[in-house]
């Protein structure tokens, strides 16, 4: 079975909402261009938003031998990122709604 880890995008400091939701779609399109095969590794995203220490941020649950991939594009796009925990592992039946929802490939 396939086991996925959580992976936390974070705002820059005082970027409101709106525009990290467009950094993102940015980003993911920029991925699903040019890294197809390591977005097909991206199984879901959660359906809201969420915050950490007053910062905006969103999850992702990504295959655990992808993510150090994922993250290095992230990295080199210039979205921060919470440091992936890979013994924090998940099943894609744990990606359930309303809190996830699962990415078309």
């Amino acid at each position: 079975m396939t086991e996925y880890v959580c992976l936390t995008a974070v705002a820059a400091a005082g970027e409101p909402e709106a525009a990290f939701k467009a950094r993102l779609t940015a980003f993911w399109t920029h991925l699903l261009r040019t890294r197809p095969d390591q977005y097909e590794r991206v199984y879901a995203e959660a359906t809201r938003f969420g915050a950490d220490r007053g910062r905006v941020t969103r999850q992702y649950l990504v295959e655990a031998d992808a993510a150090g991939a994922v993250t290095a594009e992230l990295a080199a796009a210039g979205v921060e990122f919470v440091p992936v925990d890979p013994d924090d592992t998940y099943t894609k039946y744990e990606a359930t709604s309303p809190d996830w929802f699962q990415l078309d490939h």
